[in-house]
Parts: C-alpha cells; structure tokens; sequence
C-alpha cells in the first residue's frame, strides 16, 4: 500500500458522548492511519457522504445511544448504493452481543465493546483492508 490506510471516525444520531470515539480516533492516528473525524451528530447520508468525498477504506461508528439497529443497517445500505461495496463498516459501544451477530450478518464488519485494546481495533482495520481493498 502506497498510502496510509484512511478511517472515518463518526458519531451518528443524538448521542453526545465522544469521548471513546476520540480516544479510537486518536489511537488509530498513532497506528499510522488518516483520520478524520466527523464530530458529533452526524446523520447516516452526512457520514457516507464524508466517507465518498474522503475516500476511506473504512468508517468506525461509535454508539451509545442504543439504536444501532437502525444505524448501521442504514449506512450499509447507503454504501452499496453508492457503490462502496469495499468500505470496511466497523464500529463500537454499548452494543448487546446478539445484536453484532445480526449486524455482521447483515454485512458491518466486527464491532468492539467498551474496554478493547486500541491495537486490536488497528491491527482489525489494518487486516481487513491489506485483505479487501485494491491500491
């Protein structure tokens, strides 16, 4: 890869706690990627619209505000319609392990709870995109 790995730090909805989301975003600054950083609030269109304008290989949701159910299945559906098809969809938070089952069957990628390693979540981003994304 001829150019570092670029990463959408988002934070979707009403939740207004970004502090893990800044802890990750900065981490993964520190690992070697490109980050940018949404800031709070950000619809689903607002963050796939960052992430086609940035070219990202991945976008990392953090949520806490309980409705990832709705959240994640809408950015999913926004990325194949774009064509994004390649855009690693990972994220974290309060999220029940049941639910990041029925997410990942649904095309997101692993999604980390409160308390992973910083370098299990880059060394993550890192594999999938050497493994699914073309340079």
């Amino acid at each position: 890869m001829n150019r570092p790995i670029r990463v959408l730090v988002a934070k979707v909805g009403l939740d207004g706690h970004d502090r893990g989301a800044k802890i990750i975003a900065t981490s993964l600054r520190d690992a070697g990627m490109e980050v940018i950083y949404t800031g709070l609030r950000q619809t689903p269109e607002m963050v796939v619209n960052t992430a086609l304008q940035e070219d990202v290989d991945a976008i990392g949701i953090s949520i806490l505000s309980g409705a990832h159910m709705t959240v994640f299945p809408k950015v999913m559906e926004l990325l194949n319609q774009k064509g994004m098809k390649d855009v690693l969809l990972t994220g974290g938070g309060i999220i029940p392990g049941e639910d990041m089952e029925a997410l990942q069957a649904l095309g997101v990628g692993k999604l980390f709870a409160p308390g992973t390693a910083t370098g299990d979540i880059a060394e993550y981003i890192r594999e999938w995109v050497s493994q699914n994304r073309n340079f």
